[in-house]
């Protein structure tokens, strides 16, 4: 009688493990879009998982979102790559970046007349914004109750800041354009003052932003609307951005379909969707960066107390890309000595 009821149990398993592989089988056949992104973006905190369910919920495709480090780093991903690359889309790049990205010969057009809510007129065919923001050096209130007041205070205070390296982070290079268009032909000597004041610099944002909450630096080069995430999240306001006379730099974070995708209706479903609601009211308390889009309820409460820059810095995509090199130049000859 023992065996016959195992047997029977047997019997009752063999078709339900049949049924559930079919199951994962048949959800193994959807199609698969794969998103390069930086990683800070699909982390447990960022937009990435919202983002996922929501555009799985329409496009009846499984949303494959790959990080590769930060935004610079997923640049030389994509160069490295070449035309064998698995992205369909590259979500994270920005305007300092976007002229060498167009030269890869990797992106096609967007094909959209987009709406959008930028401090500036967006005109690119190929590149679709999807957040923005200030790049600024945000301290503790406590700690630094009177911050610099611009570069040359920096320079002459005994605080100390942490960055992030231009060739593989966003906000890092945004430093370097951000010295450049303020102090020009002065920047290799801004970079020199500034020196001192470095106590490291690290490879992307999460862990220079993470080495100032744990007290390592007074201050870090990250955004003015930083201190949204420690107000809203947190319930606590003692961060904030130091304003700067000169002006702060401006980033727009874009996305790109990769024109040799294997699902390209589903990349431009992808990049329509990146404009809806559902994405973008996800940014300003995910990303803590203002979306292309302003929301149908708005800006959450704690935005609107946020440092609006009354210079805002920016050169052109191009301009940026032709002044890279001489301005990395400065700022490893500086941190050299």
């Amino acid at each position: 009688m023992r065996n016959q009821i195992l047997a029977a149990g047997m019997l009752v398993a063999v078709p339900l493990a049949i049924s559930v592989g079919a199951i994962a089988a048949q959800a193994d056949t959807r199609p698969v879009l794969t998103v390069y992104t930086y990683d800070s973006f699909i982390s447990d905190w960022g937009p990435g998982p919202m983002v996922q369910e929501a555009f799985e919920a329409v496009c009846g495709c499984r949303l494959n979102m790959v990080g590769s480090g930060d935004g610079a780093a997923l640049l030389a991903r994509l160069q490295l790559e070449g035309a064998r690359t698995e992205a369909d889309i590259v979500l994270g790049l920005d305007t300092n970046l976007t002229a060498r990205a167009l030269e890869t010969g990797l992106f096609a057009p967007h094909g959209l007349e987009p709406a959008l809510d930028l401090p500036i007129t967006w005109e690119d065919p190929v590149f679709l914004p999807f957040d923005w923001g200030w790049f600024a050096f945000v301290h503790d209130r406590a700690r630094t109750p009177a911050p610099p007041e611009n570069f040359g205070e920096l320079i002459a205070s005994d605080l100390s800041v942490i960055i992030q390296d231009p060739r593989s982070s966003t906000p890092g290079l945004g430093l370097l354009m951000w010295v450049k268009a303020a102090y020009g032909d002065e920047a290799a000597a801004i970079w020199e003052g500034l020196a001192p004041r470095i106590l490291t610099v690290t490879s992307g944002w999460s862990e220079a932003y993470g080495l100032f909450l744990d007290g390592e630096a007074d201050m870090v080069l990250s955004y003015t609307t930083s201190p949204a995430y420690h107000l809203i999240a947190e319930e606590d306001d003692s961060k904030a951005a130091a304003p700067f006379d000169e002006g702060h730099y401006l980033q727009i974070e874009v996305a790109g379909m990769v024109a040799g995708s294997d699902q390209p209706e589903l990349a431009q479903q992808f990049m329509e969707f990146m404009l809806s609601d559902a994405f973008q009211s996800a940014l300003p308390t995910t990303n803590w960066m203002y979306p292309a889009v302003i929301p149908q309820d708005g800006l959450p409460q704690g935005f609107e107390g946020l440092h609006l820059p009354e210079t805002s810095l920016l050169f052109s995509a191009r301009e940026a890309a032709d002044l890279r090199d001489s301005a990395l130049d400065e700022w490893r000859n500086a941190l050299a000595r």
